[in-house]
């Protein structure tokens, strides 16, 4: 037997919405009914006078596009007592473990590492900042589960430059820079210089043209910078020594100064000394005293190699905030005693030689003869030096 207030209900015109705006908002009152007062699909249908099915459409919209976030707190999911030893170990403001399954294999581990990176950004990230972010393969993982969120008078901005002998520009860092940009409404910023130059004459006359001074200036007044540590191992090659960025003698150069990772391809040692390596001469990446002194440095962190790097960066002070895998935080935490000084020694050459020559083997002889560099006095990064914030423009609306 039908039922006349049913079919007549089955039979009620869906609204056409005029625009995106009106639909979002259809889309966020749904959200409220169904969340926060508990209705079913069906009972919203019915008050806004619109099909089940268009209603299950506008909470989906409202997932896709960020107007919903769902979090579930669990006390068991998450080792919260891991992150209070890190929080307390290494001085940091916030440590968040991403739990994982161990046989599941570290590419799954950074998968969900990233898809946590991703949540976690929108709770920091908001209108008038400036957010700055060094390319590489973890933020490019993290980019790929970017949730978007509106915001206003937002930059971002690339710490390091991504050239290398094939080509000053790089579509790797200039896609990543834009997808941030478009996630949060904000306006790009690509660093098209190369990673290393030839010569560090070459940094110190480029660093006063304007157009640089600009993007410089800009990373001087971050307010959030987002990036991993880069490695080199036999296991996982991080693409700044696998992309065809360093030649044999900056290999060499980075063994002998007993290197053991990079952020935003900035060099520093186990003990977190830096200024001093020769490399650090004639990369495009900031001063990482950048890090210590922007209000969220955040560092994503996911695979076992990563421990010796990470250790080091956090030796350095340039971690404020660390999002880390479970496996590979108990592993920090194992091998790193308890308020005991790292030694910088502690990584053998013979160690270093051969990730060194792992390294290399991809480049199929790429390493023509170059002129020797020349010696020169260290560039002055003003990226290091004390900066007065820039007006930022106010935001207005139409």
């Amino acid at each position: 037997m039908a039922v006349p207030w049913l079919s007549d209900w089955s039979r009620m015109p869906s609204p056409v919405f005029k625009d995106e705006a009106s639909q979002f908002a259809a889309a966020v009152k749904v959200a409220k009914m169904y969340y926060y007062q508990s209705m079913t699909t069906e009972a919203i249908a019915q008050d806004m006078n619109l099909s089940r099915s268009k209603v299950s459409r506008l909470l989906s919209i409202a997932h896709a596009n960020g107007l919903v976030e769902i979090r579930i707190n669990d006390p068991s999911d998450r080792p919260k007592s891991i992150e209070l030893e890190l929080e307390q170990r290494f001085g940091l403001a916030a440590a968040k473990v991403v739990p994982v399954p161990e046989a599941a294999g570290e590419g799954e581990w950074l998968r969900r590492v990233a898809m946590f990176t991703a949540s976690y950004l929108n709770t920091v990230i908001d209108s008038n900042m400036v957010v700055g972010i060094a390319w590489g393969t973890t933020i490019s993982a993290v980019s790929d589960h970017l949730i978007p969120k509106s915001t206003a008078n937002v930059d971002v901005v690339q710490l390091n430059g991504a050239g290398n002998a094939q080509g000053v520009t790089n579509t790797f860092s200039s896609n990543l820079v834009m997808r941030f940009a478009n996630s949060y409404d904000a306006r790009p910023h690509p660093f098209h210089v190369p990673a290393f130059f030839d010569y560090p004459e070459t940094k110190v006359a480029l660093w006063r043209e304007r157009s640089v001074r600009q993007i410089l200036d800009l990373q001087s007044d971050v307010d959030v910078m987002l990036c991993s540590v880069g490695v080199m191992s036999p296991h996982m090659t991080s693409y700044v020594y696998s992309g065809a960025f360093l030649e044999r003698s900056d290999f060499e150069s980075l063994r002998k100064e007993r290197v053991v990772g990079d952020m935003a391809t900035v060099f520093f040692r186990a003990d977190g000394t830096y200024r001093d390596i020769e490399l650090n001469r004639r990369t495009s990446g900031p001063d990482l005293d950048l890090f210590q002194r922007a209000k969220h440095s955040i560092c994503v962190v996911s695979g076992l190699q990563k421990v010796e790097g990470l250790r080091g960066a956090l030796r350095g002070g340039f971690v404020k905030e660390l999002i880390i895998d479970e496996p590979t935080a108990r592993q920090l935490l194992a091998t790193t005693a308890a308020g005991a000084d790292v030694d910088s020694k502690a990584v053998e050459p013979d160690a270093i030689q051969d990730e060194t020559d792992h390294a290399l083997s991809g480049q199929e002889k790429r390493i023509a003869a170059r002129p020797a560099k020349s010696a020169a006095p260290a560039p002055t990064d003003p990226r290091a030096k004390a900066h007065t914030s820039r007006k930022r423009k106010t935001a207005t609306s139409s």
